[in-house]
C-alpha cells in the first residue's frame, strides 16, 4: 500500500498575457465566475469577506482574501469547517503567484491546508482527490479564458 502526502497541490502554466491581465482575472469576482465559480462577490482587499456560489446558490462557500498583491499575488482561504469566515479555525488556502516569463507570465497556483483541517484519513484523501480534480479541470480553463479574453480586440 503507498502512503500519498495530501499536503498540497500544485499546477503550473504559462499564458500570454502580461501579470496585470492575469492578476485580475485570479482576484476579480467578475473574471473568476467565468472560469471557476458560477458567482463570486468580494473586493480584492486583504481581509474581505466574500463568497464563491456554484449552481443556483447550490454550493456556497465562505472565503476570506488574505493577500492581494498586483500585479504578483493573490491569495485567500476557503472551505471553512462550520461554512463561515472564522480565523480561529484551520481552512484551505489558495495562492496564485504571477511571474513575468518572456512576453507572458508563469501562473503558480498552490492550494494547502489539507492535513491541518483534521479530517479522518477517508475526509482528507476524498477532499484532496476531489480538489486535484477541480484544478485539473479549472486551471486548463483559467488559461484559456485568458487566451480567449487577450485574442478579443
Amino acid at each position: 500500500m503507498t502512503s500519498r502526502e495530501f499536503g498540497s497541490i500544485e499546477r503550473e502554466i504559462h499564458v500570454d498575457a502580461p501579470p496585470e491581465v492575469v492578476f485580475d482575472v485570479v482576484s476579480s469576482p467578475e473574471h473568476i465566475s467565468e472560469w471557476w465559480t458560477d458567482d463570486a462577490s468580494y473586493e480584492v482587499k486583504p481581509g474581505a469577506v466574500g463568497e464563491f456560489v456554484w449552481g443556483d446558490r447550490v454550493d456556497v462557500l465562505a472565503m476570506q482574501v488574505v493577500a492581494a498583491e498586483p500585479p504578483r499575488l493573490f491569495s485567500f482561504r476557503w472551505c471553512y469547517p462550520d461554512g463561515k469566515v472564522d480565523d480561529a479555525v484551520e481552512s484551505m488556502l489558495v495562492t496564485f503567484e504571477l511571474t513575468p516569463s518572456g512576453s507572458g507570465t508563469k501562473i503558480r497556483m498552490v492550494e494547502s491546508g489539507f492535513r491541518e483541517m483534521g479530517w479522518e484519513v477517508a475526509t482528507l484523501e476524498e477532499q484532496y482527490n476531489d480538489h486535484v480534480s477541480g484544478w485539473d479541470t479549472f486551471i486548463p480553463r483559467l488559461g484559456e479564458y485568458i487566451a480567449k479574453l487577450v485574442s478579443t480586440p
